[in-house]
Order: C-alpha cells, then sequence, then structure tokens
C-alpha cells in the first residue's frame, strides 16, 4: 500500500473520530439542556407550590369562635391596645407583628424614647396587632405571640409583657412564638403576669379571633409592611417629611406637634421600664 493511501485513511479515521466526539458533545448538550428546562420547571412549580403555600396560609379573617376584645381595647371596632395618657396632645399608631425582626428593631430601638413620652404625658400609643409573617411565611407564632399579648392586657400588663415579647424574639424562620410554652415561660419576666388566668388565656387563645379581626383591619389598610408608624395620623417610619426617624427626631416631632399644648393626665396605661 502506498503512502499516499495510509495517509488517506487515517485522515479517514481521524475525521470518522472526530465527527463521532462532536456527536457525543452535541448529544451531552441536548441532554443538559432537557435536564435544566426539567430543573427550571420544577423550580418554577416550587415557587408557584410557594406562593400558593404562603397566600393560604395568610389569615382569611375567618373567625374561629366569637371576638372577645381584651380588656380596655380602645378604638375603632375596639382594635387598639393603648399605652399611655388618654388624653395626651399626641398619637403613635403602630402596627407591628410580634414576629417581624424590623419591628423588634423599632422597638428595641425606641423603647426608652416611647416611655419617657408616654410617662411624661407627651404621647399616647395605640398598638395594634398583625399576622403578617405567619401569612408570609407559614406558622402560627405571630397569632400565638399576638393572643398572649392581649391576654396580658386583660392583666394590665400590656406594654411590659410586649416589650420582653421583642427583647426575646427568636429568629423570624423558627416560629418560635408558636409554642405557647415558651409564650408563658415569657410571662414570667413580667412581675405578677404569669398566672392562671394568663395562662388559660395563652392555652386557650381567647383572643384569637380578635387578632384576626385586627390583621384583616391591617390587610384592609393597604400598608405597605410592618411596622407601620403614623404620628397623629402621618407616616413618621422609616421617616417624616425628609427625616430619618431616630429618638431624637421623634421627640422633636412630638414636641413641635405639641407645642402650647398641655400633657395629658388622663388614666396612664402602665408603662414598662
Amino acid at each position: 500500500m502506498s503512502e499516499k493511501n495510509r495517509d488517506g485513511r487515517r485522515a479517514a479515521r481521524e475525521r470518522l473520530l472526530q465527527e463521532r466526539e462532536l456527536e457525543k458533545a452535541r448529544e451531552k448538550r441536548r441532554r443538559l439542556l432537557i435536564v435544566s428546562a426539567a430543573v427550571v420547571g420544577v423550580l418554577g412549580l416550587a415557587a408557584v407550590i410557594g406562593v400558593i403555600a404562603a397566600n393560604s396560609g395568610k389569615d382569611d379573617g375567618s373567625e374561629a369562635g366569637p371576638v372577645v376584645a381584651p380588656s380596655g381595647a380602645e378604638g375603632e371596632e375596639q382594635l387598639a391596645l393603648p399605652a399611655g395618657a388618654s388624653d395626651a396632645p399626641s398619637t403613635l399608631t403602630v402596627w407591628e407583628d410580634f414576629r417581624c425582626p424590623a419591628c423588634a428593631q423599632f422597638e428595641n430601638g425606641f423603647r426608652d424614647t416611647i416611655h419617657e413620652l408616654t410617662d411624661s404625658g407627651q404621647l399616647k400609643v395605640e398598638y395594634h396587632l398583625a399576622t403578617l409573617i405567619d401569612g408570609n411565611m407559614g406558622g402560627t407564632g405571630s397569632l400565638r405571640a399576638a393572643n398572649a399579648a392581649a391576654c396580658a392586657q386583660d392583666a394590665g400588663k400590656f406594654v411590659q409583657y410586649h416589650d420582653v415579647l421583642y427583647q426575646n424574639q427568636p429568629p423570624e424562620t423558627e416560629d418560635g412564638f408558636a409554642d405557647t410554652n415558651r409564650l408563658i415561660a415569657l410571662a414570667g419576666k413580667v412581675e405578677g403576669l404569669d398566672t392562671p388566668a394568663f395562662r388559660s388565656c395563652v392555652e386557650e387563645g381567647r383572643h384569637d379571633s380578635w387578632v384576626k379581626k385586627s390583621a384583616q383591619a391591617f390587610r384592609d389598610g393597604s400598608f405597605s409592611g410592618t411596622p407601620t408608624v403614623l404620628l397623629n395620623g402621618k407616616a413618621a417610619f422609616p421617616q417624616r417629611d425628609g427625616e430619618q426617624i431616630t429618638p431624637e427626631n421623634l421627640k422633636k416631632w412630638v414636641a413641635e406637634a405639641n407645642a402650647g399644648k398641655k400633657p395629658g393626665t388622663a388614666q396612664p396605661s402602665p408603662a414598662g421600664s
């Protein structure tokens, strides 16, 4: 066989090998695309299921029992839990969720300032409870904690227990407040709160329907999220008239709103320390 023929056959074999390798590479890419498409489809389905699950977790406002408002609840349909003198010249309205990390940041950062303003009769606070995180992430911690806080309101110790809950807030994803035993244990940090009446109220979910009604009012209010903070009906969080909210600015805003007005003195609610 001539050298020329051998070279020709060698070249033909090399081309055949190259074509086979190319075909293998094309087949591999084809399988990869199929698998990738399947993965994307699964992830998309998971996302849809996640949205459905989140939406199904949102309270639809249905009541498991009669609406029992906590003792001393005020405002429209008795959905506000008050703190401070009832005749204080300014009102801070706070919509919050005990499971919400941003709410804890607000409460833990402004606690001393708010107590100072309520104790001096400058400010009244109206707390409204929501269950936003339960709806978005699943679980019942928002509902359980709000009911326990309403039970504390029955005992005249809402503010103190409210503060304890935020000081001991579990990670958002753990839903730790769903455990009523944990909520009762935290009541031990508030003098005189851990009583048989409080325990029964927490374990029975006495105010669950009231909490659900409050949560529905939050949704009906078209608020953007929690916390929602209003000073005399005007947004104060995260800013007001272009000024960022800080403890100093909150004091300034209240002082400006109260100029020429007397501090409140009528039946102040207990204030936590």
